[in-house]
């Protein structure tokens, strides 16, 4: 027996065990093209950890794997040292706006008390408590005063503003946001970012994916550069660095930081 070997498997476990989320060898294809390709990242307890990369580089690919929304080829995941279909109840995911149908005819309200379908189940009665929790969180985001309005009439800031209430709603440990900041104005990215930090400062754990280069030292305290594989991860004033930007934007660099919407996806 390699002794060597075991004890590298161990250390492994236990870092998996004390890590809210760690993945491992994620690899996803689509086609005969690898979206991801043998990925891993773990995730620091009590930190917001910004994934960031190209266009094509496969951050909300990694966030659907990592979160059972779509099928690997290969990979793990655990949460707290469990399984995902264990765990999946510690975790709030607030998906790309793009992908949801605002078209849909239901209140602001309704949208929030959606986190909460996990304490109410499918025919679940609504109590006092539920919609005092759900005004609280649309308190929080700073849209209380929408609370019956149609989802289809908001702004596209306000939009996001509360599906990150409905997150709230869930009083999750971990946070998983895919380009929460994509097409918001500077009043709602700000709303957004103290939020998420507000979460981060009571032990939760917060992982988005990003695409302004410039706010990633101001906003996160981990980063995840991913082109494809993962070309550096760890805290920001360690990972995010010149040389290592430049391994995963290559000459796509200068573009990203000029205009960061260029590099979305």
């Amino acid at each position: 027996m390699n002794l060597a070997l075991v004890t590298d498997r161990d250390t492994d476990q236990a870092v998996r065990a004390a890590s809210p989320l760690a993945v491992r060898g994620m690899t996803v294809s689509y086609g005969q093209t690898p979206a991801i390709f043998s990925v891993d990242m773990t995730l620091r307890a009590g930190a917001m950890t910004a994934i960031v990369g190209p266009n094509g580089a496969g951050k909300s690919t990694l966030l659907k794997a990592a979160l059972g929304v779509i099928t690997p080829l290969a990979g793990s995941v655990t949460v707290f040292g469990g399984t995902m279909a264990d765990m999946r109840a510690r975790i709030a995911y607030v998906p790309q706006r793009a992908s949801v149908d605002w078209d849909f005819p239901v209140r602001v309200i309704d949208v929030v008390m959606m986190g909460m379908y996990r304490q109410l189940g499918l025919l679940g009665r609504v109590r006092g408590a539920h919609r005092a929790l759900a005004r609280d969180c649309l308190d929080r985001v700073g849209m209380a005063d929408f609370a019956h309005r149609q989802i289809g009439q908001l702004s596209g800031g306000q939009q996001q503003r509360v599906f990150l209430a409905r997150a709230l709603a869930q009083e999750a440990d971990i946070y998983v946001l895919d380009e929460p900041f994509a097409g918001v104005d500077a009043a709602t990215e700000k709303a957004i970012i103290a939020v998420l930090q507000g979460l981060r400062d009571a032990g939760k754990t917060v992982l988005a994916v990003h695409h302004d280069l410039a706010t990633v030292p101001d906003y996160f305290d981990d980063v995840v550069l991913l082109n494809t594989q993962v070309v550096a991860a760890g805290p920001v004033a360690q990972a995010f660095t010149e040389d290592n930007l430049q391994a995963a934007y290559g000459g796509r660099l200068t573009t990203a930081r000029a205009d960061p919407e260029s590099v979305a996806g």
